[in-house]
């Protein structure tokens, strides 16, 4: 897959958490991923169709961590993964990928958004409804580890 694609979601996911949740997200080394299984305990699923190609993004967060964004973001920390931090989780999948879609339509690359639906619980999966690689990217911070997958059909 083309980095063109990975990017605008890496640098949008960033931005969102720093000046949402003051987080600082570390990125680590992109890989394909295999499985459906999500490496964190609630994700953020999104998909995106456009003229040239259709795709779809999700983020998976550790508990601790979303429960620290949270925090940061509203005062309070819940005690577990409730309706309040699956909402969030939503939230910021809608902002990091609305930040996406603008960088790529910069690039020529226009996509409509679909609304996100979010998965929690040890285990879950995140299904990607396109033809191409899944890209996965792990991200570390203070508070726990967080992962992208973005998934586009071949242009």
């Amino acid at each position: 897959m083309n980095v063109e694609f990975i990017n605008p979601f890496l640098s949008s996911l960033l931005n969102v958490l720093s000046t949402m949740a003051q987080t600082e997200l570390k990125p680590g080394k992109p890989k394909v991923k295999k499985d459906e299984v999500a490496c964190g305990d609630v994700s953020g699923l999104i998909g995106m169709v456009g003229p040239q190609t259709k795709g779809s993004f999700s983020i998976t967060f550790d508990e601790n961590l979303a429960l620290t964004i949270m925090e940061r973001m509203l005062g309070e920390r819940p005690d577990s993964i409730n309706e309040e931090v699956t909402d969030m989780v939503g939230e910021i999948t809608n902002m990091v990928t609305g930040g996406a879609k603008n960088l790529l339509g910069e690039k020529g690359y226009d996509f409509n958004m679909a609304t996100p639906i979010v998965v929690s619980g040890n285990g879950h999966t995140i299904t990607h409804k396109s033809e191409g690689p899944k890209i996965l990217i792990p991200f570390t911070s203070d508070a726990g580890n967080a992962n992208i997958e973005v998934s586009f059909d071949k242009i």
